[in-house]
């Protein structure tokens, strides 16, 4: 029996890649519904193969101007057509990769009506990772990460009050062996030179100031309830070993493959399942020769620091991390502040931000809109 998905995002990279997966088990899936921004040119197409009933489009203009090409698929925009696709019943899973806090709503639409969610956007979960996983919990739903290292100790995880630590690799970025004089004077194309990952550029710069993995560990602790204490950032340049597990008794468990976004991308939609699919290939232990590990530099990296402080400060801080931090990145790319700045701006913020211990959802959206017009005022 097939399961019906959707996609949320389905233009960008993960979201191609994830059709691309489904191509590779197309017994295996039925696309129910599909939603972009503005993309046309890709979306389209994707319409005409995939046939979904239902599409969204970022605004109505864009909606209209799909509906000169189509005319047998419902066409829906905005934040209340993510938010119809996601929950329709007809769904068993549905992949939410649109960006920003765009996908908190549809995420959450997906929970209340019981379907399982595989989650490739961060801001959910920095944000409003407590409410969303009480949620989830409460419908019995399954949220599925599908960034590569949550993904790898998901599949590490067999006996949770068994966890010691929680171990996530980080590649290390463009200026992993540079200087902080390196970064001071960075410019936006070595900054987007990642040297493992293509993605988009916000998180490549993301990456490049290791803010995305400072993310990841506020992530890490909403979906599986570990301390800050005992989740571990290292870098490790290969991109070979995804992230590990230890447990009280000292064994680690790792999860280690090719350096392949398909891959978490599958196993979050075929979950529980395990099929071969579009990349199967073996690790050649001989061809690798050697793993390297590293501390990070959290002087040279400051953002990481910033983000395990907000996590355990909780609250709505981890909220104004993400809003601040996305503000400073797109200042960075449109040249108004440096590459170090990012990291000065943002705890500026966080410490002019007044934290509400237990917020719900309007606190955050609050907190999110405060902590952006804060630092506009900073940069201006």
């Amino acid at each position: 029996m097939k399961k019906t998905i959707s996609i949320l995002g389905s233009t960008g990279s993960i979201g191609r890649q994830a059709l691309e997966v489904t191509d590779s088990l197309s017994e295996k899936f039925e696309i129910y519904g599909l939603a972009a921004g503005d993309n046309l040119e890709i979306f389209l197409p994707q319409i005409q193969k995939y046939k979904p009933e239902i599409v969204s489009v970022k605004n109505q203009q864009t909606a209209l101007e799909l509906k000169k090409h189509i005319s047998d698929t419902e066409i829906l925009w905005g934040d209340e057509g993510l938010i119809e696709i996601a929950q329709n019943g007809k769904n068993n899973t549905v992949l939410i990769a649109v960006a920003g806090m765009a996908g908190l709503y549809p995420t959450l639409a997906a929970i209340n009506n019981g379907v399982d969610v595989a989650l490739a956007n961060k801001e959910t979960l920095v944000s409003a990772g407590n409410i969303v996983m009480e949620r989830a919990k409460a419908n019995n739903v399954n949220v599925l990460p599908v960034d590569s290292e949550h993904s790898a100790i998901h599949q590490c995880i067999k006996d949770p009050d068994q966890v010691k630590k929680l171990i996530l690799t980080a590649s290390g970025g463009p200026f992993r062996d540079k200087t902080v004089f390196d970064m001071e004077n960075a410019t936006l194309e070595q900054t987007l030179a990642h040297p493992k990952w293509s993605m988009g550029s916000k998180i490549t710069v993301d990456s490049a100031t290791l803010m995305n993995k400072g993310l990841e560990v506020i992530e890490a602790h909403m979906l599986f309830g570990t301390d800050y204490e005992n989740i571990e950032v290292v870098i490790h340049p290969q991109s070979i070993m995804h992230s590990a597990v230890e447990y009280v008794d000292g064994s680690t468990v790792a999860q280690l493959g090719v350096p392949s976004m398909h891959l978490p991308i599958q196993y979050a939609l075929t979950y529980p399942d395990r099929f071969k699919g579009l990349v199967s290939s073996s690790l050649n232990f001989a061809d690798i020769k050697k793993l390297e590990f590293e501390e990070p530099d959290f002087q040279k990296f400051p953002c990481l620091a910033l983000a395990y402080e907000a996590g355990k400060k909780g609250g709505t801080y981890p909220a104004v991390l993400n809003a601040a931090n996305e503000e400073a990145v797109y200042a960075f790319i449109e040249g108004k502040i440096k590459l170090t700045d990012i990291s000065k701006i943002v705890e500026k913020v966080l410490e002019k931000h007044e934290s509400k211990r237990n917020p719900d959802l309007s606190d955050i959206i609050e907190a999110d809109k405060l902590a952006r017009h804060s630092l506009q005022e900073l940069i201006l």
